[in-house]
C-alpha cells in the first residue's frame, strides 16, 4: 500500500471531522497507530532544531484542527525504512551539506512516488549554502521535475486558513517553490525559516524573534505550517475548499 492511498480514501472523513470538530482518525496507510506523525528528516550531522519544530507543529495541529498528531514525533534518515511511517516529512537546514548517496536519492524518489510529502525549510535567512545543496540534490532525484514557484491562488494557501503569501521567522520571498508529482505538489521548499517561527523552549517561550512583522507574522507562519499538513493529508480533496471558511468561523480563526 502506498502512503497516499489510505489517506486519500479516508480524507472525506477527515473533512467531516473538521466540520464537526470531532477527533479525526488516522488513515490505514500510516500504520497501526492512531496519530499522524510529522517526522524530522536527518540529512546532515549536527543539531538543526527540526525535532523541536515538529513537536511544536504537532501541538498547534491538535489545538487548532481535528487532526490527531503524535505529540512526540521522531526522526528518520532517507536510507531508513522508518521514513515510510509518516505521510509528512520535515527537512530543515541552514548550511551546505555533501551530496547524498545514491541509495538516499532513490529513497527520496520512492517516498514521493508512494505518496509522501516533504517540506524543506531553509533556516539560513538568505544564505546560499543550504539552498545550493537542496537544489543540487532535488535535481539529481527529479531531473524532469524542477522546482517552480507555487502561485498564490494554490490550494496550499486555503487548505485550512486563507493566506495571502508565505512567511516564517523572516519575511523571505513572496512565494514558495514546489515539485509537482502527478496531480499534487509533493515537495514544498520554503526560504522563510518557517520552523524558526514555531520554536519554543522547554518553558514555552518563543526562542527566536520574528522579523519584521513580530507577533502577527508568527501567527501567519503557524497558519501556513498547519495548511501544509492539511494539504499533505488531503491533497485530492483540496481543490474545492468551500468548507474552509466554515471551519475557521467555527474554530474562531477566521480573522
Amino acid at each position: 500500500m502506498t502512503l497516499g492511498s489510505g489517506v486519500r480514501s479516508a480524507c472525506f472523513a477527515l473533512v467531516l471531522a473538521c466540520l464537526s470538530v470531532a477527533p479525526a482518525q488516522r488513515a490505514s496507510a500510516f500504520g497501526d497507530a492512531t496519530e499522524v506523525e510529522i517526522v524530522a528528516l536527518d540529512v546532515a550531522k549536527g543539531k538543526d532544531g527540526s525535532q523541536s519544530v515538529t513537536q511544536r507543529l504537532a501541538w498547534e495541529l491538535r489545538k487548532r484542527t481535528s487532526v490527531d498528531p503524535l505529540l512526540e514525533p521522531g526522526r528518520a534518515r532517507l536510507d531508513d525504512d522508518s521514513l515510510f511511517r509518516s505521510p509528512f516529512v520535515y527537512w530543515r537546514g541552514n548550511e551546505e551539506f555533501p551530496p547524498l548517496s545514491e541509495e538516499s536519492i532513490e529513497a527520496l524518489r520512492r517516498y514521493v512516488h508512494r505518496g509522501g510529502f516533504i517540506l524543506i525549510d531553509d533556516a539560513s535567512a538568505g544564505g546560499e549554502g543550504f539552498n545550493r545543496a537542496v537544489r543540487r540534490e532535488l535535481l539529481r532525484a527529479f531531473p524532469a521535475r524542477p522546482l517552480k514557484a507555487i502561485p498564490d491562488d494554490h490550494t496550499i494557501y486555503r487548505s485550512f486558513y486563507l493566506l495571502g503569501r508565505p512567511v516564517g521567522r523572516v519575511e523571505g520571498p513572496e512565494f514558495l517553490e514546489g515539485i509537482t508529482y502527478g496531480d499534487r505538489i509533493a515537495i514544498v521548499y520554503s526560504r522563510h525559516d518557517l520552523g524558526g517561527a514555531l520554536q519554543r523552549d522547554k518553558l514555552g517561550a518563543w526562542t527566536q524573534a520574528v522579523v519584521p512583522g513580530g507577533r502577527g507574522q508568527r501567527e501567519q507562519a503557524i497558519r501556513l505550517a498547519v495548511n501544509l499538513v492539511l494539504y499533505a493529508l488531503c491533497t485530492d480533496y483540496k481543490d474545492d475548499q468551500v468548507h474552509a471558511p466554515f471551519i475557521m468561523r467555527r474554530r474562531g480563526f477566521g480573522h
